[in-house]
């Protein structure tokens, strides 16, 4: 039972706390309802992406196997066998979607959307250059759909953008990751890494970088930011963004610990801190008109 909950690899359900980002800057934080309903939300979206999770280490055990760190995973390592795996899979998906349509219909549909883009995502995407970091950034756009859905929020296209691009940056740092870790065994393990080198991600990264930056500074300034919270003070939040960014690439290039974001987060206290006051400066500002 404690190798197939690794497999599901739970850590990972970090990732689907941006559900609460519509809750956040909807003002709805202090609403007991939606409240209820984004947490509903993010266990039934962990479970999802859980069963998706399951899936993809299915088609993939036979190239984990030779990952230096993959090759740990409990499918991978044969601590759990493909067949316990795809009926726990099942068995997750029996119970989720059924309830994610119970909750809302229209999430019930981004819930089912998200499924069918990581078999497509499994299948095809994957090998495809720099459209394989796009569908990662899609996977994001989902999770902030699906929050916005249940929350009954219209979320600001500035904050969609930023999300998008913030997961396209750890997009690509985690290819440079797995580019340093395989060297010249990457294209092996991963068709589409053969497609990458060093330099284009830095350039990638250093572009995307600056529009994160940029982006989430005319959200804090944008006309309906300012009249829906009725203060500019957002602004002060930017600093939290900056050395969240740099961090991460101070970590992930000369610590060498990129490439798993999670795993970072995880792992860095300056990070986790960082993130934790980033959110009572936000929640000040928007709920406390500080």
């Amino acid at each position: 039972m404690k190798h197939l909950f690794e497999a599901m690899r739970p850590r990972h359900c970090i990732k689907n706390f941006f559900i609460f980002l519509p809750v956040i800057f909807g003002g709805k934080l202090f609403d007991p309802e939606t409240v209820l309903k984004a947490a509903a939300a993010f266990f039934l979206f962990s479970m999802v992406a859980g069963a998706s999770y399951l899936f993809n280490d299915i088609i993939d055990f036979k190239n984990d196997k030779k990952h230096p760190v993959k090759r740990f995973r409990a499918i991978a390592s044969g601590k759990v066998s493909v067949k316990d795996a795809a009926a726990l899979a099942l068995e997750l998906l029996a119970v989720s979607l059924p309830v994610s349509f119970l909750l809302n219909h229209l999430f019930g549909w981004v819930v089912l959307g998200y499924l069918a883009f990581n078999v497509l995502y499994s299948k095809i995407l994957k090998d495809a250059v720099i459209i394989d970091v796009f569908s990662i950034a899609g996977f994001f756009f989902l999770r902030i759909l699906a929050g916005s859905v249940v929350a009954g929020v219209e979320m600001s296209h500035w904050i969609i953008f930023m999300v998008v691009l913030l997961a396209l940056f750890l997009g690509f740092n985690k290819r440079w990751e797995e580019l340093r870790l395989l060297n010249s065994e990457a294209g092996n393990h991963r068709k589409v890494l053969s497609k990458y080198n060093a330099y284009f991600i830095d350039q990638m990264t250093a572009v995307i970088t600056s529009s994160i930056v940029v982006v989430y500074m005319l959200y804090t300034v944008d006309t309906r930011t300012v009249q829906e919270f009725g203060t500019k003070n957002l602004i002060y939040t930017i600093p939290f963004v900056y050395y969240g960014i740099f961090r991460y690439l101070y970590i992930g290039h000369k610590i060498m610990k990129g490439g798993d974001p999670v795993k970072m987060l995880l792992s860095d206290k300056l990070m986790q801190l960082n993130i934790l006051l980033w959110l009572l400066a936000v929640i000040s500002v928007i709920y406390f008109g500080l």
